[in-house]
């Protein structure tokens, strides 16, 4: 078995904002009331007339971890992109991006598991590296939440934001580098509290369909909450515990940015130092797949993450979707 070691990092983010006073302009919301909420102050939202597309955007996180990695796309054996964005069903954008960076021949596919989707990719493409099958693998998380939003709808369009991330994973003979434990859930029977309908056939029998807009994030705020409250605490409790750690051994608590106020309330719950628990929802709002890989990549970059620091990637999402990897630098 192979260690696997983080060969380089990278993101990407659009340079348009949506503030919440913007918000306040076009829905009866308030600064303060969002903030007081879900600690968000302003989100990234890409501009599709500047040519700002899933692909544009993986592309240049992509190329961003590269170049941190000191290697060429040719190197890589294949690329794995989580995202609930993608350009159209076929082909799969993880091709389309594999040959943006010169990665000929390398496999490529995409992963849907909605916020959870880059830590599926980053747990599989482990898997595919730790038993010798491949030998360097980019992992992308990458979503354009604008592009499905209805901004009619509060509850749903005050929260996301566009934002990439990637990561190059090697295969490395050093054995303690990599994954400890890890895990990946879903729970399919509560699919109708986030979901994206394509057609009004996709609504649950009970939505009400004078009001039904496909191609649009479908969201029960309420029931994803509690239902993300619930499994976040548990999900590092299990994790800490497989790995045989405990929270204060954990240097960087690396978390998917859904709610400010959930994130602080498990931080609290586990006596982590808000240094140890990175939180930049308020600048990049919730990200789907791009927010752990973004987060990630700003920790490296900042000098707050290095090598042989132990972290810990939490996400959750549609699906509903959960996973976590304790992972050692």
């Amino acid at each position: 078995m192979m260690g696997v070691e983080i060969l380089g990092t990278g993101s990407a983010v659009p340079e348009g904002r949506v503030t919440n006073a913007d918000l306040e302009k076009i829905m009866d919301t308030s600064d303060e009331w969002i903030v007081q909420r879900t600690g968000i102050r302003e989100r990234c939202i890409s501009d599709p007339g500047k040519g700002e597309t899933t692909v544009s955007l993986s592309t240049e996180a992509l190329e961003n971890a590269l170049e941190s990695a000191g290697i060429s796309g040719a190197e890589l054996d294949m690329v794995i992109l989580g995202s609930v964005t993608g350009e159209m069903r076929c082909p799969a954008t993880a091709c389309r991006i594999a040959a943006n960076v010169g990665a000929k021949n390398a496999g490529a596919f995409d992963i849907l598991a909605a916020c959870s989707g880059w830590l599926y990719g980053l747990n599989v493409a482990t898997g595919m590296i730790t038993t010798g099958q491949y030998k360097t693998i980019a992992v992308i998380g990458c979503d354009l939440m604008s592009r499905i939003i209805d901004y009619e709808n509060r509850g749903v369009s005050i929260l996301f934001g566009d934002a990439g991330g990637a990561v190059i994973l090697r295969a490395t003979d050093d054995r303690t580098k990599g994954s400890i434990a890890s895990c990946m859930y879903a729970d399919g029977s509560k699919w109708d509290n986030l979901y994206l309908p394509e057609t009004t056939s996709d609504y649950p029998a009970c939505a009400d369909l004078s009001i039904a807009r496909p191609g649009t994030l479908q969201m029960n705020g309420r029931e994803v909450y509690k239902f993300a409250v619930g499994t976040f605490s548990k999900v590092i409790a299990q994790t800490l515990e497989r790995g045989g750690v405990s929270a204060d051994d954990v240097d960087m608590f690396i978390c998917h940015q859904s709610n400010a106020r959930m994130l602080e309330s498990a931080r609290d719950r586990f006596g982590v130092p808000e240094e140890k628990f990175y939180m930049n929802i308020d600048r990049h709002g919730n990200c789907s797949s791009g927010s752990v890989p973004l987060c990630l990549d700003q920790l490296v970059r900042a000098g707050r993450c290095k090598k042989g620091d132990l972290v810990l990637f939490v996400a959750f999402g549609g699906g509903l979707t959960w996973a976590a990897n304790l992972w050692r630098l």
